[in-house]
């Protein structure tokens, strides 16, 4: 930037017409043109727009293939748990649905399921002429897009901006990624989650607390984000004390205070309505849903490895995806990444390999765990020979939307 655009851009000075320089929100968008940033924001966002549209190109083809009778949308927007969520938009949580009767000796229940997703779902479909299933697909492309948007500025500002771009590349391009396009609350959640940890990244204490109680009552997982935001308070406070400084603490700990706000509200209030504290987690029986410190995991990859038994293509590519993810957290590691972001990462790897539940949706589970991805991306970031990275993120693309139509369409069981 020139010694003039910088006089320029201060307040009371004059363009060299004499005139004025021009309002705040004009100054803000030379300064963004002039730095790159809108480019690169919209290089992004359009580069995993493209990458999903490939995904519901691969949709569309396999629906018009193996069911033409049902469109492609109202398939995304209706498929397993989508209808759950939808199902709290018009009777409200109910305690028990007439959905697949019982689970292990437990009655089905729409209060498994955090309520931030179906509340945006309901304010949509009161303002907008859509359904219920139309404003809950809405719902979750915008959330898609605002997630892209925060993975997108995160990579940057942790990295750099190529590292931005492949980050988002690479998270629109995951095995499990059609779940982005799908009326599911994982795009709404990594968008809260990516803008939280950002948050961190810049140290906007309220904004990331806010955001990661949001993010809590969207799922369970958003513990994980409230676990970053707690670790690294933990590490302002003791650089506080350190430095002795008397009020450096105070934000940190505040927003500590407010991440998990919204996890131990829901819980406390389905504990008050079935009149238990342990409430939540009976009602997560159904779905056998409960934390065994990774027999179910192991159970899963022994059978995969010594049981004669025919497996789904859906039991590969977790396994897989499992072991690549440890993997690309040891790199994380080895890299020295901020404590609080490892927390975060660490945390989701924890939920997917301890918890009993269905092992081909683990993939899902760990969908917005792009901070896992920054390794990967790093990597091709600092490749000279762009067609290799190129190839690289078509091909991942191409991948994804073959078994996006796979998960949407043949497979039986919810991805």
């Amino acid at each position: 930037m020139t010694a003039e655009a910088d006089r320029l851009d201060q307040p009371g000075r004059t363009t060299p017409t004499g005139g004025p320089a021009g309002p705040g929100p004009a100054r803000t968008a030379r300064r963004l043109l002039r730095s790159g940033r809108l480019r690169w924001t919209a290089l992004a966002l359009g580069g995993y727009a493209a990458v999903r549209l490939v995904g519901l190109a691969a949709v569309v083809v396999w629906g018009h293939r193996l069911d033409p009778g049902q469109s492609a949308l109202h398939r995304l927007a209706t498929l397993w748990d989508a209808q759950w969520y939808q199902h709290i938009v018009v009777h409200g949580y109910t305690d028990r649905l007439d959905v697949g009767g019982y689970a292990n000796g437990v009655p089905y229940s729409t209060l498994a399921f955090f309520p931030l997703y179906p509340w945006l779902i309901t304010a949509v479909h009161a303002v907008l002429p859509l359904s219920v299933a139309g404003s809950a697909l809405a719902v979750a492309w915008a959330g898609s897009l605002a997630a892209a948007w925060g993975v997108f500025e995160f990579g940057s500002r942790l990295y750099s901006r190529p590292t931005g771009l492949l980050l988002v590349l690479l998270w629109g391009a995951l095995p499990g990624a059609v779940v982005e396009s799908m009326a599911y609350s994982e795009p709404l959640f990594t968008a809260l989650a990516a803008w939280a940890l950002l948050a961190l990244l810049l140290r906007r204490w309220l904004t990331a607390g806010l955001l990661s109680t949001l993010a809590c009552l969207t799922r369970p997982t958003g513990i994980a984000v409230a676990a970053a935001v707690g670790v690294a308070a933990l590490l302002a406070l003791v650089t506080a004390v350190r430095r002795r400084d008397a009020t450096g603490w105070v934000r940190p700990v505040a927003a500590a205070a407010v991440a998990p706000l919204g996890f131990v509200g829901y819980l406390a209030w389905v504990g008050h309505r079935r009149g238990r504290w342990d409430a939540y987690f009976e009602v997560q029986r159904a779905w056998d849903s409960h934390f065994d410190f990774g027999r179910s995991t192991a159970s899963s990859y022994y059978r995969l490895l010594f049981s004669a038994q025919p497996v789904w293509l859906t039991e590969a590519v977790t396994a897989i995806v499992l072991i690549g993810y440890v993997v690309l957290f040891a790199v994380g590691v080895l890299q020295r990444q901020p404590p609080w972001l490892l927390t975060y990462g660490a945390v989701l790897l924890l939920v997917a390999l301890g918890d009993a539940a269905y092992f081909n949706s683990r993939v899902r589970f760990l969908l917005p765990a792009f901070s896992l991805l920054l390794p990967a991306a790093l990597g091709l970031a600092r490749l000279r020979n762009r067609a290799a990275t190129m190839l690289v993120v078509v091909s991942a693309a191409a991948c994804s939307a073959v078994y996006g139509g796979y998960l949407t369409w043949v497979y039986p069981d919810a991805p």
